[in-house]
């Protein structure tokens, strides 16, 4: 029996989403040095409250997780500056991608990834860039590599497994799907429930079939 299953999730009765891009979220250590104002760029706009020995990706991150526009301009000051180049490339990419500028966006997560080949958070967007353009083999090695940097994070095998079903890999994707489910939170592993319910029905009716 010949299966095609390329627009498998059409039959889904609820068609899951994948999870969305990840933003790094790290902060440095605190250099030593006291609390105070500063004004980011000198112009207008109100003043942030934050330590005065904050660092730009530190800065930049502050900015973007109150989604100020002048993040963008904040994490290409970190770049220049040298200060946590990848993870500042990495965000960069995600506000890209965001505003449409998906060319600008795989430019900024490869270069994220030539600072730090081990990336994941650059791997795991990648992916979903790939993901998007329908480009599933190479959604699929990213998300792979992600799982591999990152073999606890159960949002990279549920894209995974929806890369795999769509690439015709039922098993993989069974296989990646039952991973999400025993890593997430019993809440969360829902969302995968109607997927694997449809994709063992499949998978099971081939065998019978074979």
């Amino acid at each position: 029996m010949s299966v095609k299953v390329g627009k498998i999730l059409e039959f889904v009765p609820k068609k899951p989403a994948k999870f969305d891009f990840e933003k790094v979220k790290k902060r440095k250590k605190a250099r030593s040095g006291s609390p105070g104002q500063l004004n980011l760029f000198g112009s207008g706009g109100h003043v942030l409250r934050m330590p005065s020995t904050a660092g730009p990706f530190e800065e930049a991150l502050l900015l973007d997780e109150r989604d100020d526009a002048r993040a963008e301009q904040a994490y290409r000051r970190a770049i220049e500056e040298g200060d946590d180049v990848a993870d500042s490339y990495c965000n960069l990419g995600i506000i890209m991608s965001k505003k449409g500028e998906r060319v600008k966006a795989f430019d900024c997560f490869t270069k994220s990834l030539e600072h730090n080949p081990r990336h994941f958070e650059s791997h795991y967007n990648l992916g979903n860039l790939y993901f998007d353009e329908e480009n599933f083999r190479l959604a699929r090695l990213h998300y792979e590599l992600a799982a591999e940097l990152e073999p606890e994070h159960a949002g990279v095998y549920f894209n995974l497994g929806l890369t795999q079903a769509l690439s015709n890999d039922l098993p993989g994707a069974l296989h990646s799907l039952r991973k999400y489910k025993s890593l997430a939170s019993k809440e969360e592993a829902r969302k995968a429930d109607d997927l694997v319910e449809h994709l063992e029905r499949i998978v099971s009716g081939t065998k019978h079939s074979a």
